[in-house]
Protein backbone atom coordinates (compact mmCIF):
# COMPACT_ATOMS: atom_id res chain seq x y z
CA UNK A 1 0.00 0.00 0.00
CA UNK A 2 1.44 3.46 -0.70
CA UNK A 3 2.13 5.63 2.20
CA UNK A 4 3.59 9.18 0.80
CA UNK A 5 1.79 11.89 -0.05
CA UNK A 6 0.55 12.55 -3.67
CA UNK A 7 2.56 15.82 -5.07
CA UNK A 8 -0.09 16.70 -7.37
CA UNK A 9 -2.75 17.40 -4.95
CA UNK A 10 -2.69 21.66 -4.16
CA UNK A 11 -1.50 20.89 -0.47
CA UNK A 12 1.00 17.82 -1.27
CA UNK A 13 3.13 20.24 -3.36
CA UNK A 14 3.37 22.84 -0.98
CA UNK A 15 3.97 20.45 1.98
CA UNK A 16 6.97 18.95 0.42
CA UNK A 17 8.59 22.45 -1.51
CA UNK A 18 6.52 25.14 0.30
CA UNK A 19 7.96 25.37 3.67
CA UNK A 20 11.10 26.61 5.68
CA UNK A 21 11.34 23.17 6.88
CA UNK A 22 12.13 21.88 3.55
CA UNK A 23 13.49 24.47 1.95
CA UNK A 24 16.47 22.52 1.18
CA UNK A 25 14.65 20.11 -0.76
CA UNK A 26 13.47 22.67 -3.00
CA UNK A 27 17.05 24.43 -3.44
CA UNK A 28 18.59 20.86 -4.20
CA UNK A 29 15.90 20.29 -7.00
CA UNK A 30 16.50 23.64 -8.36
CA UNK A 31 20.08 23.07 -8.46
CA UNK A 32 19.77 19.70 -10.18
CA UNK A 33 17.16 21.55 -12.38
CA UNK A 34 20.22 24.12 -13.70
CA UNK A 35 22.90 22.08 -13.25
CA UNK A 36 25.81 23.49 -14.39
CA UNK A 37 24.38 26.92 -14.99
CA UNK A 38 24.55 28.45 -11.32
CA UNK A 39 24.58 27.09 -7.66
CA UNK A 40 21.45 28.60 -5.31
CA UNK A 41 22.73 28.35 -1.77
CA UNK A 42 19.76 29.68 -0.28
CA UNK A 43 16.92 31.08 -0.77
CA UNK A 44 13.49 32.99 1.24
CA UNK A 45 9.78 31.96 0.20
CA UNK A 46 8.49 35.05 -1.13
CA UNK A 47 5.22 37.05 -0.42
CA UNK A 48 2.55 34.67 -2.59
CA UNK A 49 0.24 37.33 -2.79
CA UNK A 50 1.40 39.79 -5.48
CA UNK A 51 0.07 43.51 -5.22
CA UNK A 52 -1.28 43.84 -8.85
CA UNK A 53 -1.19 46.79 -11.12
CA UNK A 54 -3.29 49.52 -9.23
CA UNK A 55 -4.37 49.81 -6.26
CA UNK A 56 -8.12 47.92 -6.84
CA UNK A 57 -6.36 45.02 -8.40
CA UNK A 58 -6.70 41.83 -7.02
CA UNK A 59 -4.41 39.13 -5.67
CA UNK A 60 -2.33 36.90 -8.03
CA UNK A 61 -1.73 33.76 -6.01
CA UNK A 62 1.12 31.60 -6.90
CA UNK A 63 1.89 28.03 -5.95
CA UNK A 64 5.14 28.68 -4.74
CA UNK A 65 7.21 32.07 -4.92
CA UNK A 66 11.14 32.47 -3.75
CA UNK A 67 14.02 34.60 -3.94
CA UNK A 68 17.37 33.01 -4.55
CA UNK A 69 20.34 34.45 -2.73
CA UNK A 70 21.55 35.85 -5.88
CA UNK A 71 18.10 37.58 -6.30
CA UNK A 72 16.67 35.54 -9.13
CA UNK A 73 12.85 35.21 -8.76
CA UNK A 74 11.64 31.92 -9.29
CA UNK A 75 8.00 30.66 -9.75
CA UNK A 76 7.27 26.94 -9.22
CA UNK A 77 4.21 25.53 -9.82
CA UNK A 78 2.23 22.49 -10.43
CA UNK A 79 -0.60 21.98 -13.14
CA UNK A 80 -2.72 18.82 -13.47
CA UNK A 81 -4.99 19.91 -16.18
CA UNK A 82 -4.35 21.44 -19.23
CA UNK A 83 -6.13 24.29 -20.50
CA UNK A 84 -6.59 26.13 -23.46
CA UNK A 85 -3.97 28.71 -22.93
CA UNK A 86 -2.03 27.52 -20.49
CA UNK A 87 1.19 28.58 -21.95
CA UNK A 88 0.14 32.34 -22.27
CA UNK A 89 -1.28 32.30 -18.67
CA UNK A 90 2.47 31.00 -17.51
CA UNK A 91 3.89 34.58 -19.55
CA UNK A 92 1.38 35.97 -18.22
CA UNK A 93 1.58 36.14 -14.32
CA UNK A 94 5.49 35.51 -15.22
CA UNK A 95 5.44 39.24 -16.29
CA UNK A 96 3.74 40.17 -13.71
CA UNK A 97 5.89 39.39 -11.39
CA UNK A 98 8.52 41.49 -13.30
CA UNK A 99 6.27 44.55 -13.32
CA UNK A 100 6.02 43.99 -9.96
CA UNK A 101 9.54 45.09 -9.92
CA UNK A 102 8.89 48.39 -11.09
CA UNK A 103 10.28 51.85 -9.11
CA UNK A 104 8.54 55.21 -8.45
CA UNK A 105 10.66 57.91 -9.11
CA UNK A 106 13.94 58.07 -11.31
CA UNK A 107 14.63 54.18 -12.41
CA UNK A 108 16.55 52.49 -15.18
CA UNK A 109 14.82 49.41 -15.74
CA UNK A 110 17.21 47.54 -14.31
CA UNK A 111 15.10 43.88 -13.40
CA UNK A 112 15.99 41.16 -11.75
CA UNK A 113 15.75 37.77 -13.69
CA UNK A 114 12.31 35.75 -13.40
CA UNK A 115 12.11 32.09 -13.96
CA UNK A 116 9.06 30.84 -13.66
CA UNK A 117 9.02 26.45 -13.51
CA UNK A 118 5.88 24.58 -14.67
CA UNK A 119 5.38 20.77 -13.47
CA UNK A 120 2.58 19.51 -16.31
CA UNK A 121 0.87 16.25 -15.50
CA UNK A 122 -0.62 16.68 -19.14
CA UNK A 123 0.75 17.03 -22.89
CA UNK A 124 -0.06 20.94 -24.32
CA UNK A 125 0.05 20.39 -28.03
CA UNK A 126 1.88 23.77 -28.04
CA UNK A 127 5.16 22.51 -26.50
CA UNK A 128 7.10 19.73 -28.18
CA UNK A 129 5.57 16.55 -28.22
CA UNK A 130 7.87 14.10 -26.60
CA UNK A 131 9.97 16.32 -24.68
CA UNK A 132 10.14 16.24 -21.03
CA UNK A 133 11.76 19.85 -20.93
CA UNK A 134 11.53 22.95 -22.87
CA UNK A 135 13.09 26.08 -21.65
CA UNK A 136 11.41 29.66 -23.13
CA UNK A 137 14.20 32.53 -23.21
CA UNK A 138 13.90 35.86 -25.48
CA UNK A 139 16.59 34.73 -28.09
CA UNK A 140 17.01 35.81 -31.48
CA UNK A 141 15.01 34.18 -34.04
CA UNK A 142 17.56 33.33 -36.65
CA UNK A 143 21.09 32.71 -34.84
CA UNK A 144 19.17 31.46 -30.71
CA UNK A 145 21.19 33.50 -29.40
CA UNK A 146 19.94 34.77 -26.16
CA UNK A 147 18.77 38.59 -26.35
CA UNK A 148 18.15 38.67 -22.09
CA UNK A 149 18.40 36.22 -19.03
CA UNK A 150 15.82 38.64 -17.36
CA UNK A 151 12.50 35.97 -18.15
CA UNK A 152 12.52 32.26 -18.71
CA UNK A 153 9.83 29.56 -18.79
CA UNK A 154 10.87 26.14 -17.62
CA UNK A 155 7.98 23.72 -18.70
CA UNK A 156 8.28 19.94 -17.75
CA UNK A 157 5.90 17.87 -19.46
CA UNK A 158 5.98 14.86 -16.67
CA UNK A 159 3.55 12.35 -19.24
CA UNK A 160 7.03 12.12 -21.38
CA UNK A 161 8.77 11.06 -18.77
CA UNK A 162 8.95 7.27 -19.29
CA UNK A 163 12.11 6.08 -17.35
CA UNK A 164 12.10 3.26 -14.66
CA UNK A 165 13.92 3.36 -11.26
CA UNK A 166 17.45 1.86 -12.58
CA UNK A 167 17.27 3.88 -15.69
CA UNK A 168 17.58 6.81 -13.95
CA UNK A 169 20.85 8.74 -14.79
CA UNK A 170 21.17 11.52 -12.82
CA UNK A 171 19.96 13.40 -9.91
CA UNK A 172 17.22 15.27 -12.18
CA UNK A 173 15.99 12.39 -13.63
CA UNK A 174 15.48 10.72 -10.23
CA UNK A 175 13.52 13.66 -8.73
CA UNK A 176 11.18 13.23 -11.65
CA UNK A 177 11.04 9.61 -11.64
CA UNK A 178 9.87 10.55 -7.94
CA UNK A 179 7.80 13.38 -8.29
CA UNK A 180 6.24 11.38 -11.01
CA UNK A 181 5.42 7.96 -8.77
CA UNK A 182 5.77 8.88 -5.78
CA UNK A 183 1.99 8.22 -4.25
CA UNK A 184 2.54 5.24 -5.55
CA UNK A 185 5.87 4.03 -3.71
CA UNK A 186 5.81 1.25 -0.66
CA UNK A 187 9.30 2.83 -0.16
CA UNK A 188 11.08 5.45 -1.39
CA UNK A 189 14.17 4.76 -3.61
CA UNK A 190 17.38 6.34 -4.20
CA UNK A 191 18.05 6.37 -0.55
CA UNK A 192 21.48 5.18 -1.10
CA UNK A 193 22.08 7.63 -3.97
CA UNK A 194 21.61 11.08 -2.34
CA UNK A 195 20.55 12.02 1.14
CA UNK A 196 17.94 14.26 -0.08
CA UNK A 197 15.85 11.65 -0.60
CA UNK A 198 15.98 10.20 2.55
CA UNK A 199 14.37 13.76 3.86
CA UNK A 200 11.93 13.66 1.23
CA UNK A 201 10.56 10.22 2.75
CA UNK A 202 10.78 11.75 6.04
CA UNK A 203 8.10 14.56 4.89
CA UNK A 204 6.14 13.29 2.43
CA UNK A 205 5.07 9.82 4.87
CA UNK A 206 1.69 10.04 5.49
CA UNK A 207 2.15 7.91 8.99
CA UNK A 208 3.80 11.41 10.40
CA UNK A 209 1.04 13.47 9.09
CA UNK A 210 -0.63 14.96 12.08
CA UNK A 211 -4.99 14.80 12.09
CA UNK A 212 -4.98 18.41 11.03
CA UNK A 213 -3.04 18.13 8.20
CA UNK A 214 -4.40 14.84 7.24
CA UNK A 215 -7.80 16.63 6.82
CA UNK A 216 -6.15 19.31 4.83
CA UNK A 217 -4.54 16.45 2.69
CA UNK A 218 -7.76 14.52 2.14
CA UNK A 219 -9.45 17.76 1.34
CA UNK A 220 -6.88 18.33 -1.33
CA UNK A 221 -7.54 14.88 -2.60
CA UNK A 222 -11.21 15.33 -2.83
CA UNK A 223 -10.76 18.46 -4.72
CA UNK A 224 -8.21 17.18 -7.42
CA UNK A 225 -10.32 13.79 -7.76
CA UNK A 226 -13.68 16.03 -8.09
CA UNK A 227 -12.01 18.09 -10.48
CA UNK A 228 -10.86 15.24 -12.19
CA UNK A 229 -14.51 13.44 -12.54
CA UNK A 230 -15.90 16.41 -13.69
CA UNK A 231 -13.42 16.78 -16.33
CA UNK A 232 -14.07 12.96 -18.09
CA UNK A 233 -18.09 13.62 -17.34
CA UNK A 234 -17.83 17.06 -19.51
CA UNK A 235 -15.79 15.70 -22.54
CA UNK A 236 -18.04 12.26 -22.47
CA UNK A 237 -21.44 14.37 -22.40
CA UNK A 238 -19.88 17.19 -24.66
CA UNK A 239 -18.65 14.51 -27.34
CA UNK A 240 -22.01 13.06 -26.87
CA UNK A 241 -23.87 16.16 -28.02
CA UNK A 242 -21.23 16.65 -30.40
CA UNK A 243 -21.87 13.55 -32.41
CA UNK A 244 -25.42 14.27 -32.23
CA UNK A 245 -25.37 17.68 -33.32
CA UNK A 246 -22.76 16.72 -36.28
CA UNK A 247 -25.32 13.97 -37.61
CA UNK A 248 -28.61 16.27 -37.69
CA UNK A 249 -26.30 18.95 -39.32
CA UNK A 250 -24.90 16.94 -41.48
CA UNK A 251 -28.57 15.32 -42.62
CA UNK A 252 -29.50 18.55 -43.14
CA UNK A 253 -26.62 20.11 -45.34
CA UNK A 254 -26.31 16.74 -47.33
CA UNK A 255 -29.58 16.96 -48.21
CA UNK A 256 -29.10 21.31 -49.14
CA UNK A 257 -26.09 20.00 -51.00
CA UNK A 258 -27.67 17.06 -52.68
CA UNK A 259 -30.58 18.71 -54.35
CA UNK A 260 -27.73 21.11 -56.10
CA UNK A 261 -24.99 18.22 -56.90
CA UNK A 262 -26.64 14.98 -56.57
CA UNK A 263 -27.80 13.39 -53.74
CA UNK A 264 -24.90 10.93 -52.51
CA UNK A 265 -21.93 13.67 -53.09
CA UNK A 266 -24.24 15.94 -50.86
CA UNK A 267 -25.24 13.61 -48.06
CA UNK A 268 -21.40 12.54 -48.18
CA UNK A 269 -19.69 15.89 -47.95
CA UNK A 270 -22.45 17.42 -45.62
CA UNK A 271 -22.38 14.76 -43.08
CA UNK A 272 -18.30 15.51 -42.94
CA UNK A 273 -18.71 18.70 -42.48
CA UNK A 274 -21.53 18.88 -40.01
CA UNK A 275 -19.70 16.19 -37.83
CA UNK A 276 -16.53 18.22 -37.76
CA UNK A 277 -18.74 21.36 -36.97
CA UNK A 278 -20.65 19.41 -34.16
CA UNK A 279 -17.42 17.80 -32.75
CA UNK A 280 -15.55 21.24 -32.21
CA UNK A 281 -19.04 22.89 -30.75
CA UNK A 282 -18.62 19.75 -28.23
CA UNK A 283 -15.69 19.69 -27.27
CA UNK A 284 -16.00 23.75 -26.66
CA UNK A 285 -18.46 23.30 -24.72
CA UNK A 286 -17.03 20.42 -22.54
CA UNK A 287 -14.38 22.21 -21.68
CA UNK A 288 -16.57 25.41 -20.61
CA UNK A 289 -18.63 22.64 -18.42
CA UNK A 290 -15.89 21.31 -16.81
CA UNK A 291 -14.72 25.10 -16.21
CA UNK A 292 -17.86 25.58 -14.60
CA UNK A 293 -18.08 22.94 -12.52
CA UNK A 294 -14.15 23.14 -11.11
CA UNK A 295 -15.73 26.89 -10.29
CA UNK A 296 -18.37 25.73 -8.13
CA UNK A 297 -16.04 23.25 -6.60
CA UNK A 298 -13.46 26.18 -5.93
CA UNK A 299 -16.50 28.59 -4.80
CA UNK A 300 -17.60 26.20 -2.27
CA UNK A 301 -13.89 26.01 -0.34
CA UNK A 302 -13.54 29.78 -0.66
CA UNK A 303 -11.60 30.55 -3.06
CA UNK A 304 -11.15 34.06 -4.69
CA UNK A 305 -12.50 35.20 -7.96
CA UNK A 306 -8.78 35.84 -9.23
CA UNK A 307 -7.86 32.32 -8.19
CA UNK A 308 -10.89 30.86 -10.26
CA UNK A 309 -10.43 32.80 -13.04
CA UNK A 310 -6.09 31.74 -13.08
CA UNK A 311 -7.41 28.10 -12.92
CA UNK A 312 -10.53 28.17 -15.07
CA UNK A 313 -10.16 30.94 -17.41
CA UNK A 314 -13.80 31.76 -16.45
CA UNK A 315 -14.38 35.89 -16.45
CA UNK A 316 -15.33 37.51 -12.87
CA UNK A 317 -18.95 38.36 -14.41
CA UNK A 318 -19.15 34.48 -15.24
CA UNK A 319 -17.60 33.45 -11.98
CA UNK A 320 -20.15 35.64 -9.58
CA UNK A 321 -22.97 33.97 -11.97
CA UNK A 322 -22.28 30.89 -10.77
CA UNK A 323 -21.69 32.19 -7.20
CA UNK A 324 -25.22 33.59 -7.19
CA UNK A 325 -26.63 30.53 -8.75
CA UNK A 326 -25.13 28.57 -5.54
CA UNK A 327 -27.40 30.47 -3.09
Amino acid sequence: MAQFINPFSDWGFKHIFGREISKDLLICFLNDLFAGEFVIKSLAFGNKEQIGLSKDSREVIFDIYCTTDEGKEIIVEMQNRGQEHFIDRALYYTSRVIVNQGIKGEWDYDIRPVYTICFMNFVDPLLPLGKLRTDMILADKDNGKMVSDKIRMVYLMLPFFEKTETECENDFERWIFVLKNMNTFERMPFLAKNAVFKKLAEISDLRTLSKKDMDKYEDSIRIMRDAYATYKYAIKTGLEDGRKQGLEEGMAQGMAQGMAQGMAQGMEKGMAQGMEKGMEKGKAEAVRQKNIEFAKLMLSDGDSTEKIQRYTGLTAEEINEIAQSLH
